[in-house]
């Protein structure tokens, strides 16, 4: 039996607990001799002690129902419990509660209860009312309790569009507590007889109340009005619930109060009904799918066509001789729905008016934005939408060198000046970290003490990166701000659209950030403490600067973008993907050139389904996003322990920690790792609200030199072919396991079946190997887990593409188009002429964009200077893709003649440019 310092989750916990319940209840129903009969009872008991307290903040089975149940256990009634245990057990398994009443005593079970309480198809599902649950704050008796539930049960009518249970719970440290373990609920009525405290001990569940704000934040409202106070909290941690305040106070009173997400109070009254009907059309509010919804209805109509697409209601499918089994596969609602239309209840997605406006309002509320707009190919087309709309030519833009290539390309569309940043190389592992902030301020205040500040444009920056490592969002924005109170951000989250849906995670994110930023620069006690930092920083130095943390003025504006691709970690069709927007300036500087921006990129036929898709996936997260995110750190975290403990993987392979991917100096926590299997879990809280960086803990990287296989070939020969298991990150020496919000514990189980095969097949290898193939494998695991090339950091563009040679940034996009003509251009071998140039003392200038998978990014860009550690690099590369280059002929470069004309070109547009600056 597990014990409770196993478990990350107190979710996980209670699943497990009851499984063990019912096989223990299973075993004392049928026991024989007294000795086994009692060892059984000590462990029924304990495992009692041990679900009391979990299930108070549940409506199934309930605490009526739970205390009958050990009550029966008390009275020696062995078979009884047993049979309940194990109805408990299966509706909790197939979620049977949530569709039906579940009797628990054998006298009023239905003879027929396996067919509903099988897992069944989705069409059936689909047509059962959705189930929730009420959390009501109220300090009361067991018959106050009875009460309330019997009030709320006699509000029920048939044609309510959901189903509800109702939990109540004393205090405002149990409210808190109650929404962020059960997932079911999705209301909070606050009654004016809470009580603060909780009394409950168990850690597992009090951990919650760090999610909640800590301690501290907690505390600060003890001596405030309960019921507010609780509402504030609530809309911090779980923003997607609807509260109710019910109150005895005056309306003059309440007035003036902050209620957080209150949708109503209610003055001193038992309107149960009136209550009743506003949880559900709270409900209501997020279930709706209003494009969804209208494609659903065209799709009903009929229609005759006369338009493109042949396909639209399935007529050119149904006609065939030859591709019926199209038609058979994907069934006919697909077709029914396809269609160019944008009347008869749909919409345009380039002019929405209608549901698709709608749709991107509604998603818009959920990720916390101000203007939300949909993509349909993917997030490398919402990249060149935003920066297209934001930057001009000869902007300054500052962006990490190794995002994903849609930025570079974006940024040589829009003609921008590039200045590109170093992240932190993780030599080891063959992979990069994330741009130090300090290296951020050191280029914003290089570049404002040679005159440019004034054209730097736009930080972009990647959040989170493809292994997981987390930007301080907030704070690099205000210390940025700081230094450029106007600057743009643009935040590359397509791998992060899960995070605004966890506490734990929310913090971390664009949206989040730039909402809490624009509150705090409105506050007496934010401009009090930037005027005491402005004194203490008159005539300071730039290192000064640098080891400060800096306040952003009171004036400055928050203009903050975040893009996300929908389809990788939440409920969405492939490329369906989002624009979040919350800009203060939008609707005056930008809007009309976003505008262009998306037509220009957009398609005038986007795929209705995929626009479907992201509206339902909304649906999704605001009623059940929290739950599923909770259960995906819960697989991740029992992949983690479930490798780190197992003796015979630590042989081959390694899970890389916050330490192996964080260098301490950015971990001012001291976290180092989520589990050790020695001390156990570890708290995160400290490490998410302070340090520079933090390791997603839903990405798994698993170091796998040691099997003497390298990334690449341990993904597509060894997972993927000979066991079906599909990644798509690795290194030179590791794969990346990234689990989603559809990852089950079974996935979690058969990897780790699969890795253990892995490692007993090599203990047998080695064990029938000769010596020379022992010192085979010996030396591939020392090439991949020890000589490694260093990662280079970004040279320099060749001054044929600069401004000046004061700052770094580099004119990316007249490098792009030279190449353009074939005789500006050349070929040269890695070791044979272009190794002969360098030498020479010749400049190598890349003429195109270089990026080998892995590691992903480009390690070269068009206008950029070939450096010893870059060719050092690209000789060790041993991937068999590298996009850009050609085996067959070498690198292309530019040739010295087609520099020197760029360079002229270059100093006669300065000039031109200096004039006309001179003018104006």
């Amino acid at each position: 039996m597990q014990v409770m310092g196993d478990y990350y989750s107190a979710i996980q916990l209670r699943h497990d607990q009851w499984t063990t319940l019912r096989e223990v209840t299973e075993a004392l129903a049928s026991a024989r001799k007294p000795k086994r009969e009692a060892a059984l009872v000590t462990n029924v008991r304990a495992l009692f002690d041990l679900l009391g307290p979990i299930e108070t903040y549940w409506a199934f089975p309930g605490v009526q129902a739970f205390e009958q149940i050990r009550r029966q256990f008390e009275h020696g009634n062995y078979a009884d419990v047993a049979f309940s245990v194990q109805r408990i057990c299966r509706a909790l398994s197939t979620g049977a509660y949530r569709r039906r009443h579940v009797p628990l005593d054998r006298d009023s079970a239905d003879a027929d209860e396996h067919e509903d309480e099988v897992i069944q198809p989705p069409e059936a599902r689909a047509l059962a009312k959705p189930y929730f649950e009420v959390l009501v704050v109220d300090n009361v008796n067991e018959h106050q309790e009875r009460w309330l539930h019997s009030n709320f049960k006699k509000m029920r009518r048939p044609e309510d569009p959901f189903h509800y249970e109702t939990v109540v719970v004393p205090s405002l440290q149990d409210a808190l507590i109650g929404i962020l373990f059960n997932y079911n609920i999705q209301a909070i009525v606050v009654r004016p007889g809470l009580k603060f405290d909780s009394k409950m001990e168990m850690s597992l569940l009090t951990r919650y109340l760090d999610w909640a704000g800590g301690t501290e934040g907690i505390e600060a409202v003890r001596s405030l009005d309960h019921g507010p106070a609780l509402c504030r909290l609530v809309a911090n941690v779980r923003p997607e619930l609807d509260a109710y305040l019910v109150t005895d106070r005056s309306v003059e009173e309440i007035a003036g109060h902050d209620l957080g997400i209150c949708r109503r109070v209610f003055y001193n009254q038992e309107d149960f009904m009136e209550l009743h009907l506003n949880i559900l059309r709270g409900v209501q509010a997020r279930y709706k799918t209003p494009f969804f919804t209208a494609l659903v209805e065209y799709s009903k109509q009929p229609t005759g066509v006369f338009h493109a697409m042949p396909i639209s209601r399935g007529k050119s499918v149904s006609r065939s001789h030859w591709i019926q089994d199209m038609g058979a596969f994907y069934g006919s609602n697909i077709f029914l729905a396809e269609t160019s239309a944008t009347s008869g209840g749909l919409d345009s997605l380039l002019e929405p008016h209608g549901p698709i406006k709608q749709a991107q309002e509604q998603a818009s509320r959920a990720f916390g934005s101000k203007q939300t707009f949909f993509a349909t190919n993917g997030t490398s087309t919402c990249n060149k939408i935003v920066v297209q709309a934001l930057v001009r030519p000869g902007d300054i833009v500052l962006v990490d060198r190794d995002c994903h290539k849609s930025h570079h390309y974006g940024l040589v569309l829009a003609g921008a000046q590039v200045v590109y940043l170093d992240s932190y190389p993780l030599n080891e592992y063959s992979m990069y970290g994330a741009v130090p902030l300090r290296e951020v301020k050191h280029m914003l205040l290089h570049l404002k003490a040679q005159g440019k500040l004034d054209r730097v444009r736009m930080l972009l920056l990647t959040n989170c990166t493809f292994d997981g490592i987390v930007y301080n969002v907030e704070r690099v924005m205000e210390e940025c701000l700081a230094i450029k109170p106007d600057l743009i951000f643009l935040w590359d989250e397509a791998w992060f659209a899960f995070a605004r849906f966890s506490p734990l995670y929310r913090q971390r994110t664009a949206m989040n950030a730039a909402n809490v930023l624009r509150e705090r620069l409105r506050s007496d006690t934010h401009a009090r403490a930037w005027e005491e930092q402005q004194k203490q920083l008159k005539d300071a130095s730039e290192e000064e600067w640098l080891n400060t943390r800096l306040l952003p003025p009171p004036d400055a504006r928050v203009r903050t973008y975040a893009t996300q691709s929908t389809h990788k970690t939440l409920t969405s069709l492939r490329q369906g993907s989002m624009i979040h927007v919350n800009d203060q300036d939008f609707k005056g500087e930008v809007e009309v050139s976003f505008h262009e921006a998306y037509m220009t990129h957009t398609s005038t036929s986007p795929n209705y389904q995929i626009i479907a898709s992201l509206d339902v996936g909304r649906r999704q997260v605001e009623l059940e996003g929290f739950e599923f995110v909770h259960r995906q750190v819960e697989a991740a975290m029992a992949m983690r322990r479930a490798i780190m403990t197992h003796p015979r993987l630590s042989k081959y392979f390694r899970i890389l920690t916050a330490a192996d991917m964080i260098p301490s100096k950015h971990r001012e926590s001291g976290l180092e790792s989520y589990y050790d299997p020695e001390r156990g879990w570890s708290d995160v809280w400290d490490s998410l609200v302070h340090d520079e960086f933090v390791l997603d803990p839903t990405r798994v990287t698993l170091a796998v030199g040691g099997t003497g296989w390298d990334g690449d070939t341990f993904k597509t020969q060894i997972l993927m072919d000979k066991y079906g298991i599909q990644i798509n990150k690795t290194s030179r020496n590791t794969v990346l396991f990234m689990t989603n919000i559809g990852t089950t514990r079974s996935s979690v189980a058969y990897l780790i079946e699969v890795l253990v095969e892995i490692a007993t097949d090599l203990d047998e290898l080695l064990d029938d190997a000769s010596m020379m193939e022992k010192r085979g494998f010996e030396k591939r695991v020392s090439n991949l887990m020890h000589d490694l090339p260093p990662l280079p950091d970004f040279s320099r563009f060749h001054d044929a593409f600069r401004s000046a040679p004061e700052t770094p940034e580099g004119d990316i996009r007249s490098a792009f188009f030279l190449s353009y003509e074939e005789n500006n251009c050349d070929y040269l071998e890695l070791d044979g002429s272009i190794k002969a140039a360098m030498e020479s003392g010749q400049e190598v200038v890349s003429a195109s964009f270089i990026i080998p998978y892995p590691p992903g990014f480009p390690i070269l860009v068009p206008g950029q200077v070939v450096s010893q550690e870059i060719l050092a690099f690209m000789r060790a590369l041993d991937v068999s893709e590298i996009h850009g280059y050609r085996a067959d002929l070498g690198l292309r470069v530019f040739t010295e003649e087609a520099l020197k004309q760029q360079a002229k070109a270059n100093q006669a547009r300065l000039k031109l440019n200096a004039a006309r600056h001179k003018i104006f």
